[in-house]
């Protein structure tokens, strides 16, 4: 941008304005994103420098003062709008531009944000004027972010590894599967892949807080309270133009099954391209995923977290009851749910809104479950003060309170129509609550955030704190107990077995009925047909003695009916008619899909071109159809991204593909698998991949 001051004495002309991409891009790590656009964070000074030709700029005559804008109708007293001259030093909190050095016609400049400056982008002006006369022009744009790295924003984390992980890192996992087996699933944030960034900026341009006063939004986009809670109600689009449809019929012919998608970028890129329109189709991980992208994105600590056994507690009494025949088969029309497991995301921030203590991480879910405040989104709230059962805290307390805590209580109907309590102590709401590990691709467990040790004193007063009537009543315990075992790992296509483990711990000989009945099961606890059943009508137990009765299942009783959770449920009813007592134990199985077996062919240095093979044997009795691999990350083009496979793969047959890559940058890379056939679903795999110097 060139521009002419002229005043008493010589033209002022400035040349050009370079914004030093690179070394604000190493400075305030968005490297990724500077490559052809200025990307800063909050808090911290940027440099720019000003060519100017003729003459140098001389500070006894000439006045130099930068405006910087946002939004479409920026105004100071928004926040929205700064104007600043060239000034002696840095002021902490304010914008300022700060002359560091000066050489014949160049002059390089820092300018300072605030740490609570609202993100998004800007415009920068400079008006230069000498004597009485001057003029104005426009130096560029930049993009300001929020900033984990400066101690005065409200995003800081003093820990260098967990910035990285919760803010930088492009890859990771979440978790799927069932309490006795979790399965991580790789997942490609992408959050600096090419154009990511503008949608995310869109995304915020079209919430409808925007629409409804796009000043004031504008102005409240410097807290990360407020952000978080429009990206929870705009990654779904039940309210707005929001990103994603949620589906859980398992009919998803018309739209990609949630189980297909291995990374945010695809989705978001479908968003903005179809101007706006919602992608179909999501489920819970797909939402907490897409949410952790944008967040990380706009520079907020975030990450995505599973609870196994997650409860939806509908009328806000804590409690999930499940009604059940005397066959043992639930009244759905009767019956709250508890999920396999439900993911929403955490991002960490202070929390000035709220009571001293509640900073740190704070639980939001995206997922449209139940409305907050008229509009489907949940959170933030901090996990703290569910810990604690302090449920009058902002934002959904009492909902996320119930999803790690709710009790559950199981009613059987009786031939007169009355209902007998059963006893089941395999239903414990709330467990294994997971997100990756700082650092390392394992599992890290935080249940401790959310919960106290079950039975301490401080788990106690957090149930009275939070009037949980239901958890502070004595447990009974009863002579006779029954649990599901299960071999150590099931196979995709293998008949195994499951027991019902019963004991009889009291002195008498009982007679007992047992049911057993295995359905599969989708992740949010919706049933599908059996797959598997014994009904066991006079079974002796003796005094003090233990029982292990079998129920065989068979692929060829799953194979059609089994959703891509991969999950069956296996249910047990032991009735003893002499006393009218019933007993209930019941475990979800995990059935395991193939390897994907991934090499990596050539010399992983910057720019060199790479091979990925990726390999899968069928491991069924029958030949699959239809198989397609997809792919994401590691430099991948739109067009290598899906990779069709010919008919027939026969049973026991190896198939392979080959893809090339071209990682850009130096460092870690994740490339990131899906394999799709008629008979498998959602087989996932992944490869690490370090690039050198070229």
């Amino acid at each position: 941008m060139t521009g002419r001051c002229r005043g008493l004495g010589a033209d002022l002309v400035l040349e050009k304005c370079d914004l030093e991409l690179e070394v604000n891009g190493r400075d305030h790590h968005t490297a990724d994103l500077c490559r052809d656009r200025l990307v800063v964070r909050r808090g911290q000074p940027f440099w720019l420098t000003l060519h100017f030709e003729g003459r140098s700029y001389e500070a006894s005559v000439d006045s130099l003062t930068f405006s910087a804008v946002t939004g479409p109708a920026p105004s100071e007293e928004a926040g929205t709008k700064a104007r600043f001259p060239l000034a002696s030093a840095v002021e902490e909190g304010a914008w300022t531009a700060v002359a560091m050095d000066q050489q014949d016609g160049v002059l390089s400049l820092q300018l300072g944000t605030p740490a609570n400056a609202p993100i998004g982008l800007y415009r920068l002006s400079l008006e230069a004027s000498t004597g009485y006369q001057g003029s104005s022009f426009v130096l560029g744009h930049f993009t300001l972010l929020f900033n984990t790295w400066c101690p005065a924003d409200a995003v800081y984390l003093d820990s260098e590894e967990e910035r990285q992980e919760y803010v930088l890192t492009q890859q990771g996992f979440i978790y799927q599967g069932s309490v006795k087996w979790i399965k991580s699933i790789p997942w490609n944030f992408g959050q600096f892949e090419d154009g990511i960034l503008d949608i995310c900026l869109t995304l915020l341009d079209m919430n409808p807080k925007f629409l409804k006063d796009a000043c004031r939004d504008c102005s409240r986009r410097s807290s990360p309270v407020y952000m978080a809670r429009v990206v929870s109600a705009m990654v779904n689009c039940n309210d707005d133009q929001g990103v994603l449809l949620g589906r859980w019929d398992n009919n998803y012919k018309d739209g990609v099954s949630p189980m297909f998608w291995i990374g945010s970028v695809d989705i978001l890129r479908r968003w903005k391209t179809s101007g706006c329109q919602r992608v179909k189709y999501g489920q819970c991980w797909v939402f907490a995923a897409v949410a952790c992208t944008v967040l990380r994105c706009l520079g907020i600590p975030t990450r995505v977290v599973t609870n196994f056994n997650s409860a939806h507690d509908q009328n806000s009494n804590l409690l999930i009851e499940y009604v059940y025949d005397k066959f043992g088969e639930i009244q759905r029309d009767k019956s709250e749910m508890i999920w396999n497991y439900h993911c929403w995301a955490e991002s960490w921030m202070s929390r000035p809104d709220l009571q001293q203590g509640y900073d740190g991480w704070q639980a939001l879910d995206p997922t449209p479950q139940e409305k907050s405040e008229g509009t489907y989104c949940c959170g933030p709230v901090p996990v703290r003060a569910i810990k604690e059962g302090d449920l009058s805290t902002k934002y959904d307390a009492p909902f996320v309170f119930a999803e790690v805590n709710a009790d559950v209580v199981n009613w059987i109907v009786q031939e007169d129509g009355s209902m007998c309590k059963s006893t089941n102590n395999s239903q414990t709401v709330g467990m294994k609550i997971s997100t990756k590990s700082v650092g390392r691709d394992e599992r890290e467990d935080i249940t401790h955030t959310y919960k106290y040790p079950e039975g301490s004193p401080e788990e106690r007063e957090a149930f009275k704190r939070a009037n949980h009537l239901n958890k502070l009543t004595d447990k009974v315990e009863t002579g006779v107990a029954m649990r599901i075992r299960v071999a150590q790992s099931m196979s995709m296509g293998s008949d195994f077995d499951v027991f019902a483990y019963i004991t009889n711990n009291t002195a008498e000989s009982l007679t007992c009925r047992l049911l057993l009945l295995a359905r599969t099961v989708s992740y949010n606890g919706v049933l599908g047909p059996e797959c598997g059943t014994k009904d066991l009508l006079n079974l002796s137990l003796e005094p003090f003695s233990e029982k292990s009765i079998p129920l065989r299942i068979l692929y060829e009783k799953y194979c059609e009916c089994l959703t891509e959770s991969n999950l069956i449920k296996v249910r047990g009813l032991l009735m003893e008619p002499a006393a009218n007592n019933y007993l209930l134990a019941e475990r979800d199985i995990y059935l395991e899909n193939p390897e994907i077996k991934i090499r990596i062919l050539g010399e992983p240095k910057q720019n060199r071109k790479l091979v990925a093979e990726a390999s899968l044997r069928n491991p069924l009795t029958m030949p699959l159809l239809g198989c397609t691999f997809t792919m994401e990350g590691a430099g991948l083009t739109e067009e290598q991204k899906i990779m069709d496979v010919p008919d027939p793969v026969e049973a026991g047959e190896e198939v392979k593909v080959r893809v090339d890559l071209r990682p850009c940058h130096v460092g870690r890379h994740k490339l990131v698998v899906n394999f799709e056939s008629d008979k498998l679903k959602a087989v996932k795999g992944f490869r690490n991949i370090i690039i050198g110097p070229a």
